[in-house]
Parts: C-alpha cells; sequence; structure tokens
C-alpha cells in the first residue's frame, strides 16, 4: 500500500489554495480580516479530517488482508517522516533489479531507455499550475483583476486623491512664497493658453496685450520678472481694466500663478524676443531691469 500525505499537510494546502483563489477575486489581503474566509478554512479542514478517517478506515481494512512481511514492509516505511519519503521519491535511484522492470526493449549507440514514472514534485506543480489558470482565467473574465485599463483607472484616482489632498494640506502660495521652477514650465504653458492667450498669444508675442518676451514692460511694481508677472496676474494692471486681478477674484489660485509666471519669465529670460519683424506686438513702456533670481 503507498503512504498517505499527512491531514496537517493537506490542511495547509487547503489554505495555500483559498488564499491563493480569495486574492484573485477580492484584489487586496483584506480578506484575511474576514470571518468568511476563516469560515471557509475551518470547513476546508474538517472535510480534510474526514476525507483522512475514511481513508484510514480503508488503509485499516487493506492493512488486515496483507501478508506478514508486507505489513512489516509497510510499517517500516510509515515510519519514515512525510518530508523524506517526499525527497527519495522525487531523487530515487532504481536497482539494476528495478531498472530491468522498466527498460524498454529499444536503444541506441549502448543508450538505454526506462520507462520511469514523473517526478512527483513535476506532477504536482502541473497540477497547481493547471488548477491556478483555470482560476486565474475565471477571475480574469469576470471580475477586474490583473486588467490594466482597470488597475490604471485605480492608480489614478489614487494618485488624484492624493495631490488633492497634498494640496489641501499645503498654505496657499503667495507673491512671498512663489519661486521660479524649470519644473512648472510645461503646466504654466497651458494654463497661459487658457488664461493669457487671447490678448498675448500663445507664445506671448503679444496681441491686443503687450508683447511678453521683449524688455519693455508697462507696469513694473516688482524688482525681478517672476515677481512681477506674479504680482500683475494676481492683482491686475492699474492703467488697464482689461488686465484683471486674476488671482484676487479666484479666477486662479496663487499655485497655477505660480505656474503662469514661470512660463512667462521662461519665454521672456530663456528665449529669444519675438521681434515686430516676425510678428511679435511692438515695444510698450520702458525698458526693465530686472534683477537675477
Amino acid at each position: 500500500m503507498k503512504q498517505r500525505t499527512p491531514v496537517v499537510v493537506n490542511i495547509l494546502i487547503i489554505i495555500g489554495l483559498l488564499i491563493v483563489f480569495y486574492y484573485l477575486f477580492v484584489q487586496s489581503y483584506a480578506f484575511l480580516a474576514s470571518p468568511y474566509f476563516w469560515g471557509t478554512v475551518v470547513i476546508g479542514a474538517i472535510l480534510a479530517y474526514i476525507h483522512s478517517s475514511i481513508g484510514d478506515l480503508i488503509e485499516n481494512n487493506k492493512f488486515k488482508k496483507l501478508s506478514a512481511e508486507e505489513k512489516a514492509a509497510y510499517l517500516a516505511e510509515k515510519k519514515v517522516p512525510f518530508l523524506r519519503r517526499m525527497y527519495d521519491a522525487a531523487f530515487k535511484k532504481q536497482s539494476e533489479t528495478e531498472e530491468k522492470d522498466i527498460l524498454i526493449d529499444h536503444g541506441f549507440d549502448g543508450i538505454m531507455e526506462l520507462d520511469n514514472q514523473l517526478p512527483k514534485w513535476w506532477v504536482g506543480l502541473f497540477y497547481f499550475g493547471t488548477a491556478f489558470c483555470i482560476v486565474y482565467i475565471c477571475a480574469y473574465s469576470f471580475t477586474d483583476f490583473a486588467h490594466p485599463l482597470s488597475e490604471y483607472e485605480q492608480e489614478y484616482k489614487e494618485q488624484i486623491a492624493s495631490i488633492a489632498e497634498y494640496e489641501k494640506n499645503q498654505p496657499p502660495v503667495t507673491i512671498e512664497s512663489a519661486k521660479y521652477s524649470a519644473d512648472n514650465i510645461a503646466e504654466g504653458k497651458e494654463l497661459f493658453k487658457t488664461n493669457c492667450a487671447s490678448c498675448h498669444k500663445e507664445d506671448g508675442s503679444g496681441g491686443i496685450g503687450p508683447n511678453l518676451t521683449d524688455n519693455y514692460w508697462i507696469n513694473q511694481p516688482e524688482k525681478t520678472l517672476f515677481k512681477n508677472v506674479f504680482h500683475m496676474d494676481w492683482n491686475g494692471s492699474p492703467t488697464n481694466p482689461a488686465m484683471r486681478a486674476f488671482g484676487k477674484n479666484g479666477e486662479v489660485s496663487g499655485a497655477e500663478i505660480e505656474k503662469i509666471a514661470a512660463y512667462v519669465y521662461h519665454i521672456n529670460q530663456e528665449q529669444p524676443p519675438v521681434t515686430p519683424a516676425q510678428g511679435g506686438a511692438a515695444p510698450q513702456g520702458t525698458e526693465a531691469h530686472w534683477e537675477k533670481e
């Protein structure tokens, strides 16, 4: 008779399979705190004990029918620890007598072929892989598990929520705390297109409003260009009502003005000016002498 797997090992296998199954459908380990999961574990353990008890009855009945030598061999094998039996079964080497029994009657160049059984560890992995594939396909087909678009949407929502929480807890950006950063140029360009391009064009070369790429400015309340743009966006122009106070009116936030100011600084200080010959507006105001940031 073959030795049976201990009931404790069967229970551990059941628990492992249940964890895999629950995770594929729940998509988190929150189920470990659920009474439904542990209830399933208890039911699986009870069924494993029932299966083991039935196996013991069948084993005892078969044991009675064995000869004295077979009983002695069976009892001797039963004393071998389970893990040792598994290791021996996986890496067992046949004796010469056993090899003769499983020898296939053909060969080549003196090399003979044996009709060996596949190792139990290999067969176990094959069955586990097959079962896992079936469960995985079901989870993929009937739930959101492993769907890249669903995962992207979830991660996107989490990131937006974390950004909103961060901005909520941060103090508002003011002209005193605002700083130029090249990282803000790209977003500042988009905000400029939305709020400023109707008067200054998308490239800042001016139209209804003055050219923001040259070094002539009508209003120069601040000593640096970046702070000056922030001041004008927040407070508006005292001489031109079309240049309204976007910040004070609540149309844009201080953080958004900081980005717009970064873009204007970029096109004014880090890019060549758009001259009237290139389609830019003629200079207005007086020449500015900005202090360095």
